[in-house]
């Protein structure tokens, strides 16, 4: 029996390499005016600037830009929609990685609004957004976050009594995603490395989640299958091979489709407290902490004697996927075993950095363990067991 479930919408997908030398023409849907997030001096550096200013001149496009260092925050949201409020915006581009993506995302919802993002923001504001936006057209350089396929923007005030909180509506999925491969080729190994480990991260999670469908299964399962071959070789040995570049960049979009549908596990709970309260990338934080969480899962499912619990069998799946083989019930604990293992060595290969290299202590981890959610992980997790996942990788 498939159980009852409920699927949100995507937006309109253009993927493929060269795909960013027509943005222009995807711009020119929506308005003549466009406003432009970007990161530092990344596109500068690829000669993609150029390109995307070149044709927006040819189709007499008025455009402005706002570049963006780090994470967005409530207040460059705040200071960028008060500078731009009454210019005419009629679209917003948001060309980077998935911090650019949420700014544009939550700069094109609170275009139209009179008041701060705080007050939309969970767990922080009252207020409910009516959801009217400014079109907005999302273009990743980066494959991680799926944020050119959700409906929540993600900011951050980091400090002691920081966070990590999402403004969120139906009608915030961008209206366009731009998926082109070739943006990826000048992207750093280490963010490479992140990125990739992150989307691998929300297409496990979303995979063995309790909110699961068959229709994100097979979706989780086919990233999953992209990324597999992909994630190490285009962090070390194989930078410019596009079509690697493709099928992580891939694998990241399906990632944002599930975890919008299927929900996500325990790493994601901490992503929140740990982001809010240090200055690590979002994608380090998953990429470092999923190897333990996986861990800590099986040993759970497996003292409590659910040998044939679905999500033991999905990270058995998975295992067998990772290792190039066929999956066979009899072979459940083995192919876990080959899931952690392989994981472990992703880790060490891609030499991602550990909590503590970002001034997280041992005397930080209650406060993490006390205020982090299970979300849909497949196995409840005490704060104690929290603080041992922590532990492993400080």
């Amino acid at each position: 029996m498939i159980r009852p479930f409920s699927f949100a919408g995507v937006p309109g997908i253009v993927f493929g390499p060269g795909e960013f030398r027509r943005v222009h023409r995807t711009i020119r849907e929506f308005g003549r005016h466009v406003l432009i997030l970007t990161g530092l001096s990344s596109l500068e550096r690829s000669g993609k600037w150029d390109e995307l200013a070149e044709g927006l001149a040819e189709e007499s496009i008025r455009w402005s830009r706002v570049t963006l260092q780090g994470e967005p925050s409530p207040d460059f949201v705040d200071d960028t929609v008060s500078q731009f409020r009454e210019e005419g915006v009629q679209v917003v581009l948001a060309v980077g990685g998935g911090s650019v993506v949420d700014a544009g995302k939550a700069i094109s919802a609170m275009l139209p609004q009179d008041d701060s993002v705080c007050e939309y923001l969970e767990g922080v504001g009252h207020r409910e957004h009516n959801g009217e936006k400014v079109p907005f057209v999302a273009v990743p350089t980066t494959s991680g976050t799926g944020s050119e396929a959700t409906k929540n923007a993600v900011l951050s005030r980091i400090g002691p009594q920081g966070f990590k909180k999402s403004i969120r509506h139906d009608r915030f999925i961008p209206d366009v995603a731009v998926i082109d491969p070739e943006l990826a080729l000048s992207c750093p190994a280490d963010v490479s490395a992140a990125c990739g480990m992150d989307a691998f991260t929300q297409l496990l999670e979303s995979y063995v989640s309790t909110k699961a469908s068959p229709f994100t299964d097979a979706l989780a399962h086919s990233g999953l299958s992209f990324l597999k071959d992909s994630l190490v070789p285009v962090c070390t040995t194989e930078p410019n091979n596009i079509e690697k570049r493709a099928a992580m960049a891939y694998a990241s979009l399906v990632s944002g489709i599930t975890l919008a549908n299927a929900g996500l596990g325990v790493v994601h709970g901490l992503a929140s407290p740990i982001g809010g309260q240090f200055p690590i990338p979002h994608g380090v934080v998953c990429g470092t902490l999923v190897g333990a969480e996986i861990r800590i899962n099986i040993e759970k499912l497996r003292q409590q004697g659910q040998d044939g619990h679905v999500a033991l069998r999905k990270y058995a799946q998975v295992g067998a996927l990772l290792g190039g083989k066929g999956f066979r019930e009899e072979e459940t604990h083995s192919c876990c075993d080959l899931l952690t293992d392989r994981i472990d060595e992703w880790t060490e290969l891609l030499n991602l950095p550990r909590l503590g290299d970002f001034g997280v202590r041992t005397s930080d981890l209650d406060g993490i363990a006390q205020s982090t959610g299970n979300k849909n992980n497949p196995v409840e997790l005490n704060p104690e067991e929290v603080r041992g996942l922590l532990l492993r990788r400080l």
